[in-house]
């Protein structure tokens, strides 16, 4: 069986390792935890409950539950179910307006006035207590359970400069009156009574708070994507029942009701039509640019949409069992299985804290050993615990994504969270769906092929006037096409449509058709030779051709299909500078998808996928050892885009897409993924320069520290000066082309 948990209490992906480490060590246990989603999936092989699973994470020191089953869309608060965020919001407003005045103070001696150190403990104190919370909560659950990450390393820093500074107050010489931090950057020695760090403790954790909401912040859209994809299927549905028609919500429908779909409408479930003919749009599902003409037998997708005559549809699926529901699943499986990428900053803290905490008991032990005082061997290995605090290493990610986000911004790319960019650079592959993608998802008139003797100008403009009056979506390439080629179009009249041939109609005085080959052939206007070639050349290469004819003789053939970007060529070979391997996948024919591939420069290509097959078709690349990265606009593309290890999806494509995907590129045009590749590849390159910078300082004055020469002076200015590098270095970003 499969079990979905709901966990709370995390606060960085090692503790999602921790709780997965913790599942799978029960019996017949399989259990993957999304620190994103906050979710754990778990399949049981074995005889364990739900109930021992929900104990097995309480034993690791965080919350489970079974999720509770949501009827709605609306069932969730979108942005913040929980009030999480809100709740760290204010934690990092307050600790900011407290900290403030506590480093001006220790830092400008001007503002030092007599017992200006009790005001400094009196903001400081909430700030570290109450602010910090979050931290030292994570920090004994570590302890507890004998691992150290990045929370550790903050909760100890921040206790120890706190704590120091409180000794140094109440029992040392700091607390007297007119007390003041000289600025002296001089390494000189002390017992330490006299000094007090209390900027470094309440500095360091509201940058570090900063980071987290910036974090959280980004984090909170991971379920998004399933509220865009449920919020696409039809509200309400028109119903036949006792001979009446009645509108009712949709979740009020049954399996076997009749319901009525007119043109342009959604169809509210999967059914059969029992009456009525009309071409249905299914591109958000299938990502097929032409409509599926469907008849009475023929089985209709929910959400797709209606744009052809009136249907009537029997339902046979409903809810969960629908199309979109399946859909729904698969993007939450996808995203429930990708594995986050572990925080940097904790994979490091996990190797730095334990060195620290025993470069502090070995300073202790040397100081006391050698026949120093016991205060200055103290001083000496608190400072050591104190330098290690690491105020850059909380602002190392967050303000290198801040600019590397804000820049993207400006250039139409929107980056989601930190964990994207690790994937950016391990990517070999890139995965690109065809219609909306490298092409423009519109069907758009190509060519104009005339028999001999006639003029194109002429044939488009009857042509396009009798397809004018048509709503179907390849007679309104050929009509916008012919308005663009020859301007106003003259007035049809007798205008009809002729059900899955095509439509005829009365143009200047002549009796048009324009359709399949066989409709003209009902009307004896055989295809010549060379009109007939055009038609097959077409054909074979997946494109659409339509006949043309008037007064007894074909006239020509017009060729309709998605057109290329013009820019998806150049885009394709700016990926392969890169080191990406393009691969193109589609629903579309395998003509139409090989000829489109030829034209961009691509060698391979999955063509007639579903969208379960997409998300197959990235799996198994992955299984094959490929890092992953898929490109793609549609609903159809929403579950491979979650499960690519980076899934970047089009701005001018869908909502569910945009959302299952790491990465949005705002303009519809492809070259702005190798754009945001570089862009993610260099803000990680910036993170990565910015944490060895943030750990260099620190690693600097640690033996200062354990020397017993560091004055406060030196820490902070030390913190300030690893700070103003950090930030300086991400502002770097903002040059980026």
């Amino acid at each position: 069986m499969t079990v979905e948990l709901q966990i709370g209490g995390m606060t960085c992906a090692s503790c999602a390792a921790r709780i997965e480490r913790k599942l799978n060590k029960l019996d017949g246990v399989t259990a993957t935890v999304n620190y994103a989603t906050e979710k754990a999936h778990v399949d049981v092989a074995g005889e364990v409950t739900p109930e021992q699973l929900i104990e097995a994470v309480e034993t690791a020191g965080y919350t489970a539950q079974l999720p509770e089953a949501e009827t709605t869309a609306e069932a969730t608060d979108e942005d913040d179910p929980t009030g999480a965020l809100q709740a760290l919001r204010t934690r990092l407003i307050v600790s900011a307006v407290l900290t403030v005045p506590v480093i001006a103070m220790a830092m400008v001696p001007a503002l030092q006035f007599t017992n200006w150190q009790w005001l400094s403990l009196t903001l400081a104190a909430p700030v570290v207590v109450w602010g910090a919370l979050p931290f030292h909560r994570a920090a004994w659950l570590n302890l507890r359970h004998g691992t150290a990450t990045m929370d550790t390393l903050i909760s100890m820093g921040t206790i120890a400069a706190f704590g120091w500074s409180v000794y140094a107050l109440f029992w040392g010489t700091a607390g007297v009156a007119g007390m003041t931090h000289p600025f002296s950057l001089a390494i000189s020695r002390t017992d330490g009574s006299g000094n007090i760090y209390l900027e470094v403790a309440a500095g360091v954790t509201t940058f570090i708070l900063a980071g987290r909401y910036f974090e959280a912040r980004s984090k909170r859209r991971a379920g998004a994507a399933l509220r865009a994809l449920l919020e696409l299927g039809a509200k309400d549905v028109a119903v036949r029942r006792n001979g009446a028609e009645q509108r009712i919500p949709i979740d009020q429908l049954a399996v076997g009701d009749e319901f009525v779909v007119r043109p342009g409408e959604k169809i509210a479930t999967d059914g059969v039509v029992v009456d009525g003919s009309s071409a249905v749009d299914a591109s958000m599902l299938t990502g097929e640019s032409v409509p599926v003409e469907v008849a009475p037998g023929d089985q209709v997708v929910g959400a797709t949409v209606n744009v052809g005559g009136r249907l009537v549809v029997r339902a046979n699926r409903i809810g969960s069992d629908t199309q979109l529901a399946q859909m729904a699943r698969l993007v939450e499986d996808a995203q429930n299985g990708k594995a986050q990428a572990q925080r940097l900053a904790d994979r490091i803290s996990g190797v730095f804290v334990p060195i620290v905490i025993a470069l502090a008991v070995g300073t202790l032990g040397f100081w006391i050993g050698t026949g120093g005082s016991v205060a200055a061997a103290f001083t000496a290995a608190v400072a050591v615990l104190i330098i290690a605090c690491p105020c850059a290493l909380g602002l190392a990610t967050p303000t290198a994504l801040l600019v590397g986000t804000g820049r993207g911004a400006q250039l139409g790319i929107l980056i989601k969270g930190p964990e994207v960019l690790e994937s950016t650079r391990r990517v070999d592959t890139i995965v690109l769906d065809k219609t909306g993608t490298v092409t423009t998802g519109t069907m758009t008139l190509l060519d104009v092929i005339v028999a001999d003797d006639e003029e194109p100008g002429e044939v488009l403009r009857l042509a396009g006037a009798v397809e004018d009056a048509s709503e179907h979506p390849i007679a309104r390439a050929i009509a916008k096409g012919a308005k663009d080629k020859v301007g106003d179009l003259p007035q049809v009249e007798d205008f009809t449509n002729v059900e899955g041939l095509g439509v005829q109609g009365l143009v200047d005085g002549h009796g048009v058709v324009v359709g399949r080959s066989r409709l003209l052939s009902d009307w004896s206007q055989p295809l010549g030779p060379k009109l007939t070639d055009a038609l097959n050349d077409a054909q074979a290469q997946g494109r659409t051709a339509v006949a043309v004819g008037w007064d007894g003789k074909a006239r020509g053939v017009l060729v309709v299909a998605d057109a290329v970007k013009p820019t998806s060529a150049e885009a394709i070979s700016q990926l392969r500078a890169l080191g990406l391997k393009p691969i193109m996948l589609t629903g579309d024919n395998e003509a139409a998808a090989k000829a489109i591939a030829g034209q961009v420069g691509i060698d391979e290509v999955y063509a007639e996928v579903l969208p379960k097959d997409k998300v197959d078709v990235v799996k198994r690349l992955q299984a094959e050892g490929d890092v992953v990265a898929m490109v793609g606009d549609g609903v159809n593309d929403a579950a491979a885009l979650a499960q690519a290890d980076l899934g970047l999806a089009m701005g001018t494509g869908t909502d569910v897409a945009i959302e299952a995907s790491d990465l949005t590129l705002v303009r519809g045009d492809l070259r702005a993924a190798p754009d945001a590749i570089r862009l993610s590849r260099k803000t990680l390159a910036t993170i990565k320069g910015n944490l060895f910078w943030a750990f260099a300082y620190n690693v600097a004055a640690l033996p200062l520290a354990a020397a017993g020469l560091l004055n406060p002076m030196l820490a902070g200015a030390a913190m300030a000066f690893s700070s103003v590098f950090v930030v300086s270095n991400s502002l770097r970003l903002r040059r980026f082309k």
